[in-house]
């Protein structure tokens, strides 16, 4: 693809931000209100309309009816997410970040990382997480290295459990059933009082599940998926200022596998066993001008995978010490410093420490400019050093309209399995490196926005497996630099627009362009379409209609288009019931080829907060 069609698409994008309504934009001619901040790009609350870097966030209202549905379908509504899905919920499931593996977007779960630092490359098997007790989803795009380290190529997804949102304790409930003989329950409390907040969260699902191998293919055998979550949170403001908390998670699962034994006539009786869990200890403080914020984060995880009845045990471990500052340089010149050091650790292949530093600062020129620039110096214990930088821009003019570019550079240390595993590991393995360029435009009406990103990245010093094609013969088999580079570049548009009481359309549209050399990079599709309507009734009923395409796939896979239906209705002011029905025309559709996916399906459910 010639960057034309690009620039032709951009265009018309920009087009469009003068082409709406005149009543929606004469709703908001006199102000630019943007009440969503976001948590990760400055590494401190900001404006989102002050941030040069592409952010996505998901509320907890965003999320409401959707308790049980895992929280990877919702993901992919946003621009620039695709899905590797293999099987039912509980099978293996990656998000890939505009068209990047997901060995290159951190997940954050309550302040703690929780890439798998067992697996050969370190990610987060999203496939069994669920929607219930999640209040708050953030995805930042493009290279973060330069705050947030090694494998901040292509973005980093924060998610944030429940937490108090007013005085007093408040219970919140919620129950799902269906299709595939689901149940989902959960119960919540919170509570704030004086200088406490307090929350507590317990979830559970089970499912009898589908196959994980496709059905068509010949497959029968139903492969479910059981899991327990509990989270919570606690912080605490002294009389001298200084807060100090303590939050953390566990979650245990089982899932069906049987991903070698599904056929017609075998049993099939593979199956794995995760249990993980993440603390986190902090307290935030200031002297003088200086705001600091000490955190000691440790997550573990254990995984049990049993293959023809034989068992294979993973476990690692991460420890991280961090500390960030934050203060006023001179009027408009904000600065955030820091330094944090990580130990990763995985049971058979060794360890390594990770040590770094960064500064950022933001200038505010005028009423309409910020520029924020940012460095980091990491240090591995066995490769050496990486310097990564950024620098972003936002430009917001009279009329609503913003603005935006960046660029950065990133790396992905290589992993402990790539390093040490003992038949594949090469312990001279260097980090891979990327550069990322993006441009944005973004228009606000009111309610109604508009969004237009162009993005590009490439990443070279690629990492990869080095098979010799012998049958039963590994001896030459092992990790290591891969001659060549894998690339990216597209657009991403999302949009929504409010009219009347109650009413919107959505859309966001992401087309990825691919060069590469790596066979695993060559996987996303080249088109994914989302559209929705949504509509409240005067007596409180809800609806909401979500389709999504996804065209241009590879290794010949067929394109396929699914429908969702969302109906609420509130029984009492603290209650509502919903009915969602997942893929109404039944579409017969892979995300992975030979693995299956959900048919027609639905599900019943009712929340409470009292």
């Amino acid at each position: 693809m010639t960057p034309r069609p690009l620039f032709f698409t951009l265009t018309a994008a920009l087009a469009l931000t003068t082409a709406l309504p005149a009543a929606a934009q004469d709703a908001a001619r006199d102000a630019f209100v943007l009440d969503d901040i976001t948590l990760t790009a400055n590494r401190e609350p900001t404006e989102l309309s002050r941030s040069g870097s592409s952010v996505s966030v998901l509320t907890g209202e965003d999320l409401q009816g959707r308790a049980g549905q895992p929280l990877a379908r919702s993901l992919t509504k946003l621009p620039g997410v695709t899905l590797r899905q293999s099987g039912p919920q509980g099978g293996t499931g990656f998000l890939e970040v505009r068209g990047a593996p997901a060995r290159y977007v951190p997940v954050v779960i309550d302040g703690i990382e929780v890439s798998d630092s067992t697996a050969p490359t370190p990610s987060y098997n999203i496939g069994g997480q669920i929607t219930a007790g999640i209040g708050r989803v953030e995805l930042l795009r493009g290279a973060q290295s330069a705050l947030y380290g090694s494998r901040a190529i292509a973005g980093i997804l924060t998610l944030e459990s429940l937490r108090p949102t007013e005085n007093g304790l408040h219970h919140h409930f919620g129950i799902e059933a269906g299709s595939y003989n689901t149940l989902t329950t959960s119960y919540g409390a919170t509570l704030r009082r004086d200088d406490t907040d307090l929350a507590f969260q317990l979830s559970h699902v089970r499912t009898d599940g589908f196959s994980a191998l496709d059905e068509n293919d010949g497959n029968f055998e139903e492969d479910g998926y059981e899991a327990t979550r509990l989270s919570f949170y606690s912080a605490h403001r002294l009389e001298n200022g200084v807060t100090i908390g303590f939050n953390g998670f566990w979650e245990d699962s089982t899932a069906d596998i049987d991903y070698s034994s599904d056929a017609t006539g075998t049993p099939g009786d593979d199956y794995s066993e995760n249990e993980s869990y993440g603390l986190r200890g902090f307290a935030q403080f200031s002297t003088g001008t200086v705001d600091h914020d000490i955190a000691l984060t440790r997550y573990r995880i254990s995984r049990d995978s049993y293959y023809n009845g034989i068992p294979t045990r993973y476990t690692g471990a991460r420890t991280k010490l961090s500390w960030q500052g934050a203060t006023d340089l001179a009027p408009g010149v904000r600065a955030v410093f820091g330094a944090d050091t990580e130990k990763e650790e995985a049971e058979g292949n060794g360890d390594a420490r990770l040590t770094g530093a960064f500064v950022e600062t933001t200038a505010t020129l005028g009423d309409r400019i910020d520029i924020t620039t940012s460095l980091r110096r990491d240090d591995h214990s066995r490769f050496g050093g990486f310097t990564s930088g950024r620098v972003a821009a936002v430009y917001r003019t009279d009329g609503d309209l913003l603005f935006r570019a960046a660029l950065g550079n990133g790396f992905r240390a290589p992993s402990l399995y790539q390093l040490f595993d003992p038949f594949y590991g090469t312990a001279t393995l260097k980090p891979e490196e990327s550069r990322t360029y993006e441009l944005g435009i973004e228009k606000h009406w009111g309610d109604s926005h508009l969004r237009a990103t162009a993005f590009w990245l490439k990443v070279d010093n690629l990492i990869g497996f080095d098979n010799n094609d012998t049958p039963l013969d590994y001896n030459d088999d092992f990790y290591n630099q891969v001659d060549g580079f894998a690339r990216r570049r597209g657009i991403e548009i999302d949009g929504r627009y409010a009219f009347g009481a109650g009413h919107a359309l959505t859309a966001s549209y992401t087309f990825i362009d691919n060069q590469t050399d790596a066979p695993d990079w060559a996987r996303v599709p080249e088109r994914v379409l989302n559209l929705g309507a949504e509509t409240t009734f005067p007596t409180g009923t809800t609806a909401g209609i979500d389709l999504q395409h996804v065209a241009g796939r590879a290794d010949g896979m067929d394109d396929f288009t699914t429908v969702d239906l969302l109906v609420s209705h509130p029984v009492r002011d603290n209650a509502t019931a919903y009915l969602r029905l997942e893929n109404a025309l039944d579409e017969d559709y892979q995300w992975v080829d030979g693995y299956g996916t959900s048919g027609r399906a639905i599900y019943a459910g009712l929340r409470a907060s009292f």
